[in-house]
Parts: C-alpha cells; structure tokens; sequence
C-alpha cells in the first residue's frame, strides 16, 4: 500500500513501508523524476534540474587509431579519465575515489567514436549518455575530438572545466600536450 503525505516541488514521500522496486518503477514513469534515494522505509524523490546536453571541441595530435584506444578501453580511459576503469562486456565501472559509477557502451565505431551510457543504481540506462568522437580533417590531417555530455544548468561551467582538465591529462599521456 502507497500513501502520499505531500507532493510539492516535485517532492515525493511516503512513510509506509512497500515493495521498493515496484514503487519506483511506478514513480518514475509517473513523475519521469531521474533521482530518489532511499532511507528507512522513506522514498525521497529529489527535485533535481533536467540536464542540458554541451559539446566540446578540441584539437589533438595524435592518430585516429591511437585516439581511439585511449577513449574506448578500459586500460586507456585509466590513464587519464578516471582512477580506474573495469569492464564487464559492454558494461564500464568508472572510479574516482571512493565513488564508482557504472555506464554500458551503447555505440562504438572504430577510430571515430564511443557513447557511454550512464547506468542507475539498478543498473538500468538513463536518458543521459558521454560520447567522444574522433574527427580528422581530410585536407589538413589535423585531429579534434568533440566531447558530448550533460549537466545541470548551474553545473555546466564546472563541468567544461572538468572536460578541459580531462583532455589536458589525455594530451600529456599521448606526449601532445
């Protein structure tokens, strides 16, 4: 049995205790909320901002091909995105610290491009996804990458920078800094 005690702002409570994985599997759909954390019992839907998709440029010495292993394996991605970096099949764990978090590879094309997908805490995709693609310039054989990814409106600066200091640590393991 489920019972609300207030829905305001996009917040959510309940203080009965319910089959947690129906429960918010049914509110999700409802309210297409992307967060919720789960304390004693008590769903807590969290109101946050829907994200906004950027993009990055940037220029890169480096092949194609080697590019390529760098931001599409995980022996690669550790050297420079995160702590460390484990797959199982298509799914990657991405660690930084004591924080881990889980993305499923959802397209890949050699030497041009990677979308992950994050994962939730079920391990089901959400709508939000990091794609780096690989480009090379037929006339000048020059190589940018372009990295698409979301944040909240109020953290997308703070993430640009992330991105910019992510790309400066790939150009110095790929001695093209």
């Amino acid at each position: 049995m489920l019972v609300f005690y207030s829905i305001s702002r996009m917040r959510v409570q309940s203080y009965y205790y319910f089959d947690i994985k129906q429960t918010v599997s049914f509110l999700k759909n409802i309210f297409l909320l992307p967060k919720y954390v789960y304390i004693r019992g008590i769903i807590t839907f969290l109101s946050t901002a829907m994200k906004e998709k950027y993009e990055l440029e940037f220029s890169i010495n480096s092949s194609p091909q080697l590019l390529y292993q760098y931001v599409s394996d995980p022996s690669g991605l550790s050297e420079w995105f995160a702590d460390n970096v484990n797959s199982r099949g298509e799914v990657y764990s991405f660690i930084w610290g004591d924080s881990e978090e889980k993305a499923r590879v959802v397209t890949r094309k050699t030497d041009e491009r990677v979308r992950y997908r994050w994962l939730d805490e079920e391990g089901d995709d959400t709508e939000y996804y990091f794609e780096i693609k690989i480009i090379r310039d037929e006339l000048t054989k020059d190589v940018t990458i372009i990295v698409t990814d979301f944040a909240e409106a109020d953290e997308i600066n703070e993430s640009k920078q992330l991105w910019e200091n992510q790309i400066m640590d790939l150009k110095q393991v790929l001695g093209s800094a």
